[in-house]
């Protein structure tokens, strides 16, 4: 299982439909709007590294609002 927390900034006003489209895509377990220096934090769960790359890049990355994401890949020890 891979797993990754990615950070996101949105557009100014379109973090509730930034929101509501990330909790549509496969893979992603849950969604936070957050104060602070991002919008949005997503929790996301794939099968793959190979998956989670292309969840990320392919469909979280290209919602409209989304301005810039940062991704923090977890390691298990």
């Amino acid at each position: 299982m891979a797993t990754a927390y990615v950070l996101i900034n949105c557009d100014m006003g379109s973090e509730g439909s930034v929101i509501n489209d990330l909790r549509s895509i496969t893979g992603v377990r849950s969604v936070y709007g957050v104060f602070g220096a991002y919008d949005v934090i997503v929790d996301v769960h794939t099968p793959t590294i190979d998956k989670l790359r292309e969840t990320i890049t392919m469909k979280i990355r290209k919602l409209d609002g989304v301005r810039t994401t940062l991704t923090l890949m977890a390691i298990e020890y």
